[in-house]
């Protein structure tokens, strides 16, 4: 049996209309009367947006966009198609920048589900979150997998690892480098580390590592590139990402190491604005287009068969390369 709203006021310790008050955050409430209410909610799956539509017989026309911000050029493009798309579809967003943060996400996430969102799309950084194990609510993720049975969009994250480790080989580099974070799971760039190892093996090279942070500031990135970089042993590094490889030829220059003479770069994402800027830089392009097509197509599917069980969870879309003068 679905929980109420007043199995909530009763588990919360607060009245039904206290409930209500907190779901459609109106008038002044505590810090703590709310934080016991979003508990009680929690605790017993109870999902507001469920009981609206039931009442109201109605849809709010509001997504939720659960992202870990809009500085990237590859999320802010990313970003920006999805709103287009939707819009078109006859709805508006509400974007939450997530950040690194995993409370911060779980209260955005608790946000929109009291908000009543028809559904939410989310491509964050923060694994491990209940709340999306514990909802009915359409969701679909791109690139991570965050809840049993939630469809998963992305692009071909291990063959983006193979194709750039063998467009570096076939340029002539020989002590390939893979910049990147090696450590956090779950994450797209841990596939396309995957792919560049299975290609170094393939190739009969040594497998190297050189650990760059997605939350570092690019000053202590180009602290850290200089260091590899003044080693003089690479001559061709896979960059986990085009801000990355941008840093990796700003740090060259300085040293005056001539790519792609003696050191080929290449990045990964591959954005309008990547290419428009920095059109001397070979990345791995992802289809955002595509990715943002099947995105919103299989949202609208979930919103309009929400009882109708899913035959596939994940979708995998090719990846290309962009060929500029870094190789």
């Amino acid at each position: 049996m679905k929980p109420k709203l007043s199995d909530v006021a009763k588990e919360a310790g607060v009245s039904p209309t206290t409930v209500s008050r907190v779901i459609n955050n109106h008038g002044y409430l505590s810090a703590q009367t709310k934080q016991n209410v979003f508990d009680a909610m929690e605790k017993l799956h109870y999902q507001p947006n469920s009981l609206a539509r039931s009442l109201k017989g109605k849809k709010t026309r509001i997504i939720g966009l659960i992202f870990p911000g809009i500085t990237n050029p590859f999320f802010s493009e990313l970003i920006e198609k999805l709103e287009k798309s939707l819009f078109l579809q006859g709805y508006k967003v509400i974007l939450c920048n997530s950040a690194d943060d995993v409370e911060k996400e779980r209260d955005y996430l608790r946000m929109l589900l009291a908000n009543q969102v028809d559904g939410i799309i989310t491509g964050a950084h923060n694994l491990g979150i209940d709340e999306y194990q514990n909802t009915n609510l359409p969701i679909i993720s791109f690139d991570r997998r965050y809840a049993d049975k939630m469809p998963t969009i992305s692009s071909d994250n291990l063959q983006g690892g193979v194709l750039a480790t063998q467009t570096l080989y076939d340029a002539g580099a020989r002590h390939i480098y893979f910049m990147g974070n090696p450590n956090q799971k779950g994450n797209p760039t841990d596939k396309r580390l995957q792919g560049y190892r299975q290609q170094i093996e393939a190739l009969g090279l040594g497998s190297h590592v050189h650990p760059i942070y997605f939350d570092e500031t690019p000053m202590i990135k180009q602290a850290s590139i200089r260091r590899l970089l003044e080693k003089g042993q690479a001559d061709g590094i896979v960059c986990a990402d085009d801000l990355t490889a941008i840093l990796v030829l700003q740090v060259a220059a300085m040293l005056k190491i001539k790519v792609p003479e003696s050191l080929k770069v290449i990045g990964y994402d591959g954005t309008d604005f990547i290419r428009t800027y920095f059109p001397d830089l070979t990345t791995i392009v992802q289809p955002l287009d595509y990715i943002v097509m099947m995105l919103v197509k299989m949202l609208m599917h979930r919103i309009d068969n929400d009882e109708q069980l899913i035959d596939e969870e994940d979708f995998v879309l090719p990846i290309s390369l962009y060929r500029g003068t870094t190789i």
